[in-house]
């Protein structure tokens, strides 16, 4: 199907429309966001456009890729830039002399890594299912689909906006940002770059720029207009502030994040914690940031037993679903303005 630019340039207006900024606090709209954690991450190989595709069928409202960076200098889809874990890279005798071990960020780490492939070369290797024997359905998708660039899920996301006549927005991931800049390959600039080329450099753009670090996010907010989401974990901290996440999000901590971001996106255990064994009450979390401008977008809920609360686990084995509605609907309940699913279906269904 040809898509004109007067098409193109009508779903973008109507995604600015639908997701302005200023009612972050608000909820956006009538209802949360439904976030595609590497797409449809659940049902098809993580990270690749078929994954993305079928988020959007299944009615997302945001797509997530998460960025790193190729040799060349080129943004490209994968959750980490080690990629023995994500496609067939390690049985290709082709690329058998990069295996190499590196520090990333203060972690050791051995394999494939995205700044030691130029784009070419990546494009020449297939992905498949991270986690084949708990999702074995998605992984008979394996070696279909190559790694994409960030400029393909965004064409993606405006091909789909316009065909569906509905707004579609990314929410990319700075990733391992630091150990890139080192490497003379820094993220924040081309990253805007690309924002800018796309039409997405305002404040009001379908678009969320996450990391976990915050000195990105800072650098990033000089760059560019678009809204910016501060990730944090329930342990630990960011690799580049003498503070931690559970520091970060208490209410003092809360309105500094606010000074440079618009968002938080905790760990959905941090909004609605587990208690013996169940669900227990919502936390102060999301009164907190909206008290402080900030929307929440809790990560991520997964549908199986592997990753749900004892209380709510169905069947015998992890890969089972358990009640994971019942994860969804406390956290609409709590406020959140949007939320990551790796089954966003299942996420639309219980938010309708």
């Amino acid at each position: 199907m040809d898509i004109t630019r007067r098409s193109l340039g009508a779903a973008a207006a109507a995604a600015s429309a639908l997701f302005a900024l200023p009612a972050l606090s608000q909820g956006f709209q009538q209802h949360p966001l439904i976030i595609a954690h590497r797409g449809a991450s659940g049902e098809r190989p993580e990270s690749t456009l078929a994954a993305f595709r079928l988020a959007i069928a299944e009615g997302a409202d945001f797509i997530e890729p998460d960025l790193e960076m190729t040799k060349d200098g080129h943004m490209v889809v994968r959750h980490e830039n080690e990629i023995s874990l994500t496609t067939d890279v390690a049985s290709r005798a082709e690329f058998a002399s990069r295996k190499t071990t590196k520090s990333v960020q203060g972690k050791s780490v051995t394999g494939w890594f995205t700044e030691d492939f130029t784009l070419a070369e990546l494009k020449t290797i297939r992905c498949r299912e991270r986690l084949p024997q708990l999702r074995p359905a998605s992984a008979k998708f394996d070696g279909q689909e190559q790694i994409p660039t960030y400029q393909e899920v965004i064409d993606l996301a405006k091909s789909e906006s316009a065909r569906l006549n509905r707004p579609i927005g990314t929410y990319p991931e700075l990733k391992h940002a630091s150990h890139f800049a080192a490497l003379g390959l820094a993220m924040e600039g081309p990253l805007a770059d690309i924002l800018k080329k796309n039409g997405l450099d305002s404040a009001t753009a379908p678009v969320f720029v996450q990391c976990f670090d915050v000195e990105p996010l800072k650098t990033f907010k000089t760059l560019s207009k678009a809204p910016r989401i501060q990730l944090v974990s329930p342990l630990g901290g960011p690799s580049d502030a003498k503070t931690t996440y559970q520091d970060m999000v208490s209410a003092a901590g809360m309105k500094t994040i606010s000074t440079y971001a618009t968002g938080v996106g905790p760990d959905w255990s941090m909004v609605i914690p587990t208690v013996d064994g169940g669900l227990g009450a919502a936390t102060p979390l999301v009164g907190d940031a909206h008290a402080a401008g900030l929307a929440v977008h809790p990560w991520t809920v997964r549908a199986e037993n592997a990753f749900l609360p004892p209380k709510l686990r169905r069947g015998a084995a992890p890969s089972d679903f358990g009640d994971v509605d019942a994860v969804y609907r406390a956290l609409y309940a709590a406020g959140v303005d949007g939320l990551f699913s790796d089954f966003p279906g299942l996420a639309v269904k219980a938010r309708t």
